[in-house]
């Protein structure tokens, strides 16, 4: 056992080290932020291009002192509700036919409102009449009231705390922390199988293996590419954060989660890391089978889009704490991670996460050991010459 471990850890060094100092590891670190750099510039300026693009108009023949009521009643509404969720209001002249008003060249307006306070008529496609009318009916009625419509004011008491407001934010906080989890293990679990089939293309992987038990080999790998995940998240994550505090100050914009940060965060890296080698040590085992980059896509794609589906169960089950799609996503291996963590946002017990992170390692313990027993039936064709394993009992000859 000691001696495996031992190799095993030699192992991770090596390939740890490996990517760690190749140049291609700085592109790596750099890929993903581009993509992020460009969403938000993108965003920035939709959202001004958005903002200052015009709302949609209505175009209103009326009289002007109905063309006044109405814009005053407009104003009242949007104290409410909000400007951006009315339409303008553009004056045309009484006597505008609202068909030829619509059919000109102008384009200011997608619908007319004529006729007068009283009896108010519409005109304009079916699609912006049934858009319009709502917001229009009630500026009309508050038009047709004036000041005879009362300003109610609602008296409003300041809490502290609200339970089914904190359950709606933690929930948020535990959806966000599913999607981050779930983009990070499939980006960075492929390196692994990438990694594996680049040593058994260059016939590395045999000759460790006649060196160091497969177990190790397996662990190793294991070790390393979570190790360089760790280091990617550390970029990734103080990058990310700098921008935020440098663009939206030091105010943190996700809802507290039941459990706290400090142990959020810390949960969030233990299910990361089960979650990574629970997938790559699947990826190990296919990449240990596979001797082509075609081989590989062929078999890793139905375990892709198999993880796609139980990410998606996961999420599912994430309103659903205590009930059965929840506790069967928690018992679920390769869904556990990610219905722990939303777990972690919503209920402060710890011995739940204890009792989450030993089972998946005992999944990780078996995935290997599957994984090694193929490797070697059906790639070295060999037992291992009496060497001990890390999940077994000593390795006899082959038959």
């Amino acid at each position: 056992m000691n001696e495996t471990l031992r190799a095993a850890l030699v192992i991770a060094r090596r390939d740890f080290s490996a990517v760690i100092l190749s140049k291609t590891f700085i592109l790596f670190l750099l890929g993903p932020l581009f993509p992020l750099i460009i969403a938000v510039f993108a965003g920035s300026m939709g959202q001004q291009i958005d903002n200052a693009a015009s709302r949609p108009a209505v175009g209103v023949a009326m009289t002007a002192g109905d063309i006044d009521r109405l814009n005053a009643a407009r104003a009242r509404l949007a104290k409410q509700i909000g400007e951006q969720a009315l339409p303008d209001l553009r004056p045309y002249p009484a006597n505008s036919d609202p068909e030829a008003a619509l059919a000109g060249k102008d384009g200011k307006a997608v619908a007319m409102l004529s006729g007068t306070l009283a009896a108010p008529r519409l005109t304009g496609k079916a699609a912006d009449v049934q858009q319009f009318q709502g917001d229009l009916s009630l500026m009309i009625s508050m038009a047709r009231a004036g000041t005879a419509l009362p300003d109610t004011r609602i008296e409003t008491r300041i809490v502290a705390a609200s339970s089914g407001s904190e359950q709606q934010s933690r929930l948020l906080t535990g959806r966000s922390a599913q999607v981050l989890l779930f983009l990070l293990t499939m980006l960075l679990a492929g390196m692994v199988l990438s990694n594996m089939v680049e040593e058994k293309t260059n016939k590395i992987i045999e000759i460790l293996a006649a060196a160091v038990p497969v177990d190790a080999i397996f662990l190793g790998k294991l070790i390393a590419m979570l190790g360089m995940s760790f280091v990617g998240i550390a970029v990734w994550g103080l990058t990310a954060l700098t921008g935020y505090a440098f663009f939206m100050g030091t105010s943190f914009p996700m809802p507290t989660p039941a459990i706290g940060w400090p142990m959020f965060v810390l949960l969030f890296f233990l299910y990361f890391a089960t979650a990574y080698t629970l997938l790559g040590s699947l990826f190990i085992g296919i990449g240990a089978q596979a001797s082509t980059v075609r081989e590989v896509q062929t078999l890793s794609m139905p375990i892709t889009m198999c993880q796609v589906v139980i990410f998606f169960f996961a999420s599912y089950a994430v309103n659903r704490m205590g009930e059965a799609p929840e506790v069967a996503a928690a018992i679920f291996p390769f869904s556990s991670p990610f219905a722990m963590i939303a777990r972690a946002a919503q209920s402060d017990a710890i011995w739940p996460h204890l009792l989450a992170i030993v089972w998946q390692l005992l999944w990780v313990a078996l995935i290997i050991r599957i994984g090694v027993r193929l490797f070697r039936r059906n790639v070295l064709k060999s037992g291992g010459g009496g060497r001990k394993r890390l999940f077994g009992r000593k390795a006899g000859p082959a038959a």
